[in-house]
C-alpha cells in the first residue's frame, strides 16, 4: 500500500464510517500530507505500513520549529487518528505514535461578544442594500439559536417551524437536532424572506435553501466570515470574531443568564458535556451562584 491509496481509503472511511464534514476530512488528510511532504523532502523511502516511531519523531521535531504547542498536538493527534485506522484495517499492528507524547496545551477559552457588542453589529447591517435583509437574518440567527457556521449556509426552508418555535439542524456527522428560536430571529428570517429572498432567481437545486447570494445559491463560510468582518470595521470593534464567536457569546450569555449546561449542550449539539463545561471557565461568578443558591447553608 502507497501513501495515495492510503490516504484516499482513509478519506473514504472518515466519511462512510465515521460521517465527518468534508472540512474535518480535510484536516485530518493535511496532516498525512505534511508527514508525506517531510519523507519526500528528506528522501526517506518508506511506506504507511514500514515507517517507524524514530522517522515520526523526527518529522514531529521538524513540525516543532515552525508551529505552536497546539499545532504539535493537532497533527499528533491527527497521524494517530489515522495510524489507528490502519490497525483496524489490519495494515498495521502497531501505532508508531504510540511513544510521542504531545506537547502540553493550556485549554483555550473561546473569545466573546458582549450583548452590547452583539446588538452593535446587528443594528450597523446596511439595511438600504438589497442583502442586508439576509444579512442582519443571519446574525440575528446565529445569535439566537448558537449555530455553526456550516449550519447556518445548510439552513433550509423546510427546517423552519415556527408555529413551535423551532429549527431543525443538521450539525456534525449529519445528526439532526432541534433548537429554539427567538421570535426576533423569526421576524428578521420572514422579512428576509418576504422582501429579498422572493426576487431572487434560485438556481436549480436550491430551492429550499434559506441564505442565498446574489446569483441563487448558498453562501459559503468564507461570505459568511467577510460579513462579520465587515461589520466589525464598521463599528470599530477592536476583537477578531467570526460566526463561531456568536455562538460561543450565545452559550455564554445563557449560562450567565441562570441556563444549565445540559440544556447548552444539547442546543450546540455537543456530544459530551465536557465540551460544553469550558463556558462554565468564561464566568465564574455563575459558580458562586450557583453555591450561594443551592449549598445547604447558603442561609
Amino acid at each position: 500500500m502507497n501513501w495515495n491509496q492510503a490516504k484516499q481509503d482513509y478519506s473514504h472511511y472518515l466519511n462512510i464510517e465515521r460521517g465527518l464534514s468534508s472540512n474535518t476530512i480535510d484536516s485530518y488528510v493535511l496532516d498525512v500530507n505534511k508527514l508525506i511532504l517531510f519523507l519526500e523532502n528528506n528522501s526517506i523511502s518508506c511506506s504507511p505500513i514500514t515507517i517507524k516511531n524514530d522517522v515520526i519523531q523526527q518529522f514531529i521535531y521538524e513540525v516543532a520549529k515552525k508551529s505552536t504547542a497546539r499545532s504539535q498536538a493537532r497533527i499528533i493527534s491527527g497521524l494517530k487518528s489515522f495510524f489507528n485506522y490502519l490497525i483496524f484495517e489490519k495494515y498495521r499492528e502497531s501505532n508508531p505514535t504510540d511513544l510521542i507524547e504531545a506537547p502540553k496545551i493550556g485549554r483555550k477559552l473561546p473569545d466573546t461578544l458582549s450583548e452590547f457588542e452583539i446588538n452593535q453589529l446587528i443594528t450597523a447591517v446596511d439595511l438600504s442594500k438589497p442583502e442586508g435583509e439576509r444579512n442582519r437574518a443571519i446574525l440575528e440567527t446565529l445569535y439566537s439559536c448558537g449555530l455553526r457556521v456550516s449550519e447556518i449556509i445548510t439552513l433550509k426552508i423546510s427546517d423552519l417551524f415556527f408555529d413551535e418555535g423551532f429549527i431543525k439542524v443538521v450539525g456534525k456527522g449529519s445528526k439532526e437536532r432541534f433548537v429554539p428560536i427567538h421570535f426576533r430571529a423569526q421576524k428578521y428570517i420572514e422579512s428576509y424572506v418576504n422582501h429579498y429572498r422572493i426576487h431572487i432567481s434560485i438556481v436549480k437545486d436550491y430551492e429550499d435553501i434559506l441564505f442565498l447570494n446574489r446569483r441563487g445559491k448558498s453562501l459559503t463560510r468564507q461570505m459568511v466570515f467577510l460579513i462579520m468582518k465587515h461589520l466589525a470595521i464598521k463599528i470599530n470593534l477592536d476583537k477578531k470574531i467570526s460566526p463561531h464567536t456568536f455562538r460561543h457569546s450565545f452559550a455564554t450569555h445563557l449560562l450567565k443568564n441562570g441556563a444549565n449546561l445540559r440544556s447548552i449542550q444539547q442546543m450546540l449539539g455537543h456530544e459530551s458535556i465536557t465540551t460544553t463545561e469550558v463556558y462554565v471557565h468564561l464566568d465564574t461568578s455563575y459558580l458562586k451562584k450557583v453555591v450561594e443558591k443551592y449549598h445547604p447553608r447558603k442561609s
